[in-house]
């Protein structure tokens, strides 16, 4: 064994006895380091009875991590309201706690929903230096989603998560200037961005936030020119949206609320989802989506497509005749993996352009940082956007289903 190796196991060696003396700071690093296998065999169950340990004994990240896993229902059963209870003792102290007690509150997870008060708890969260809490709030503020808009409070919360290099509040920020017309800042934000973590051709739609938003730094930095320029039939198009930033498994709500937005509603994915008979924090059915237009006086349709290659051929024919004659598209993803309860998840989100010669599409993802634009793979959208579960309009179904303005 190395002297490095002996060092790191006297190491670990040194925190356990500490954890097992009683020390809460020895009691969250250990079960810290237990839940990300660091140093140690990676386990879950242990690094919970260490972190309920020092939870129990007042310490506040240990009260974030406890919370954090009843509200994921990870390794215990899910329980949204023993998390607030535990994200509301952390919250003075900790950063991150009340980044989380504010999702719980815009969310409405173990709570009713309280827009205004999310946002007190993600300005605390940013005042401690939490940057993801202060870009989450600037973006809310914009769009006005569950609060009444302010843009200079927005500008100020974006400034903030740009200071604490947030990916996703450098991208914002980035916008904020492009539309502004100062172009070099904006490019300058989103280089910063790009660089946060490592970036490729295109991103990859089931990426974790942190990657997202510094492929969209990537990705924007190439739209640059595109989004300044007329669209040319069969060649390229780009529809600019309204975005909003979704609140907790809302993306229906929100990609309906964005689409709607475009068509000069000034409707939020809020109170989109409040015009649909499920509760808020869960998923909505497409059914449901498509009843709330008629309610706010916009008439859609719902197209499928079939999930094999010609259904392909035919659902892109499709798009692209709708982006070019100037209007966007929403789609639902399909993803699978191990890392989804029951092995897979659904997205909602809007096609609103292409670029045909490098066979890209682009999205505007209620998921992402505003403007919520990111770059898709042709190969990547035939392979996500399909979808047996987008509600009782599917029966079960696999299919490409979209929702476009019905015209008729």
């Amino acid at each position: 064994m190395s002297m490095t190796a002996f060092a790191a196991a006297d190491e670990i060696t040194e925190l356990k006895n500490r954890a097992q003396n009683g020390e809460a700071k020895a009691q969250i690093e250990l079960a810290i380091r237990l839940r990300d296998g660091k140093g140690v065999t990676k386990n879950d169950a242990d690094a919970m009875q260490w972190a309920h340990k020092a939870a129990d004994a007042g310490n506040a990240d240990a009260q974030d991590f406890v919370g954090f896993a009843y509200l994921r229902g990870a390794v215990v059963k899910r329980n949204t309201a023993l998390a607030i209870a535990y994200f509301k003792e952390a919250a003075d102290e900790s950063a991150q706690a009340a980044f989380n007690l504010g999702q719980c509150y815009f969310g409405a997870q173990g709570t009713e929903q309280d827009c205004a008060k999310a946002l007190e708890y993600w300005e605390k969260a940013a005042s401690k230096g939490h940057g993801r809490a202060a870009a989450a709030a600037a973006m809310a503020f914009h769009a006005g989603e569950g609060i009444r808009r302010d843009a200079k409070k927005a500008r100020q919360l974006a400034e903030r998560a740009a200071e604490l290099g947030n990916a996703g509040g450098l991208v914002f920020l980035g916008e904020l200037q492009f539309q502004a017309g100062d172009m070099d800042t904006a490019k300058a934000n989103w280089t910063k961005a790009s660089k946060l973590m490592p970036t490729s051709a295109t991103g990859h739609p089931s990426q974790p936030s942190d990657n997202a938003s510094a492929q969209q730094g990537a990705d924007l930095l190439k739209l640059v020119d595109y989004r300044r320029r007329k669209g040319e039939p069969g060649k390229f198009a780009f529809v600019q949206m309204p975005h909003i930033l979704q609140g907790y498994n809302n993306c229906g709500s929100t990609a309906c609320a964005i689409f709607a937005r475009f068509q000069g509603s000034d409707i939020c994915g809020w109170d989109f989802k409040k015009l649909c008979p499920s509760p808020l924090g869960t998923g909505t059915d497409w059914g449901h989506l498509l009843d709330t237009s008629a309610k706010i006086g916009q008439q859609w349709k719902l197209v499928t497509f079939t999930p094999d290659d010609d259904g392909f051929i035919k659902a892109t024919g499709m798009l692209k005749s709708e982006l070019d004659a100037g209007r966007p598209v929403i789609v639902d993803f399909k993803y699978i993996g191990p890392q989804y309860p029951g092995g897979s998840a659904g997205h909602t989100l809007n096609v609103c352009g292409y670029i045909a010669q490098d066979d890209l599409y682009i999205l505007c993802n209620p998921a992402v940082a505003t403007p919520g634009l990111q770059l898709i793979t042709a190969a990547d959208l035939k392979n996500f956007w399909r979808s047996d579960h987008y509600g009782a309009l599917s029966k079960g179904v696999l299919s490409r289903p979209a929702f476009v303005i019905d015209l008729r």
